[in-house]
């Protein structure tokens, strides 16, 4: 008799691993070194952003390359609430969430009148007109940007290894958050929308699945959660500014090079680059602009053998997946 599931031995073995992982990922702070533990809080705040942008463009279509829009936006509501409304930099972090959904609701009417490449200028164009904004607000620092007081990093706690501790379980929290979401929202109802859409917005529509509301709803979605992991980075580096904030390279480039190379349209393709990204800059950083190249001629060759990315091609290869969303038939004689 055939069966339909969706879990598989392979998914189950690695369901128990990512069990084991994140509770080594937890205990950080007692057994890594102070360098290992920002390393791995960063690698959080990459995962958390290649997550999102690869349900944003992966599922949705939506190819932007002005995710750092909401990057500097999130950084600039932690400032300005904690600096000036004396909040706790979590309820801060909260607050950047809700403001980013806010502000995403006109972008996206205005950005969703733009198709393909359009689009995705006009979302950059969004993310400069940020950048602008905030470079004249005198009460942040404006251009030379603003550094977060004393007392607001002391509410995190009275002692550096503390706050630091503080920092890294926020962007733990962030990252596996942000991949755990994603891979509940495919598995749901709505999930099964965003793959039909991917697959073909046309046949899709057809079918009476509602395109525009939901990728209005993801965009604003991930406008809200990409807020608040721009809220952690620059709390990390407890200093803001425009061009730091709004960086199309840090915050956007580096991301769409990480799902492409990992397999955009996929749940591992994220883990699988950035695990990557962030070797090849921990043994290649140091040749400066050669490094650059590096990660760009990686990407041609991968997009020009592999479309789908390193975990598109080995999903297609050998038929695995190790966090499945969709069924599938087992067929017994």
């Amino acid at each position: 008799m055939n069966t339909i599931t969706r879990s598989t031995r392979l998914s189950k073995v690695a369901g128990v691993i990512s069990v084991v992982l994140v509770a080594a990922l937890i205990a950080v702070p007692w057994w890594a070194v102070a360098s290992t533990e920002h390393l791995l809080a960063e690698f959080c705040i990459y995962l958390a952003l290649a997550s999102l942008w690869n349900l944003l463009a992966g599922y949705t279509g939506l190819v932007s390359v002005g995710q750092q829009a909401y990057v500097g936006l999130g950084g600039y509501v932690l400032f300005t609430c904690s600096v000036f409304l004396g909040l706790h930099p979590i309820l801060s972090i909260l607050l950047a969430g809700l403001a980013a959904a806010l502000v995403a609701v006109p972008v996206a009417a205005l950005v969703f009148r733009l198709q393909g490449a359009y689009f995705a200028i006009g979302t950059w164009v969004v993310a400069e007109v940020f950048r602008l904004s905030f470079a004249q607000m005198t009460a942040l620092g404006g251009g030379s940007g603003y550094s977060l007081p004393v007392p607001i990093i002391k509410m995190l706690g009275d002692a550096k290894p503390v706050r630091e501790a503080n920092i890294y379980w926020i962007s733990l929290a962030l990252g596996i958050g942000a991949l755990a979401l994603v891979y509940t929202l495919l598995r749901s109802k709505i999930g099964l929308a965003l793959t039909a859409i991917r697959d073909s917005e046309i046949a899709s529509s057809s079918l009476g699945v509602k395109i525009d509301r939901i990728k209005y709803a993801v965009y604003i979605a991930v406008a809200a959660l990409t807020s608040m992991v721009g809220c952690i980075i620059f709390l990390q580096k407890l200093r803001i500014s425009p061009d730091a904030a709004f960086s199309v390279n840090d915050w956007t480039a580096f991301v769409i090079f990480i799902v492409v190379i990992g397999g955009i349209g996929t749940i591992e393709g994220p883990i699988l680059g950035t695990i990557i990204y962030f070797l090849l800059r921990e043994y290649l950083a140091n040749l400066g602009s050669i490094y650059l190249m590096i990660l760009g001629a990686l990407a041609i060759v991968i997009m020009l053998t592999a479309p789908k990315g390193i975990w598109g091609y080995i999903s297609k290869r050998w038929n695995i997946a190790l966090f499945p969303v969709g069924y599938r038939i087992n067929f017994k004689d």
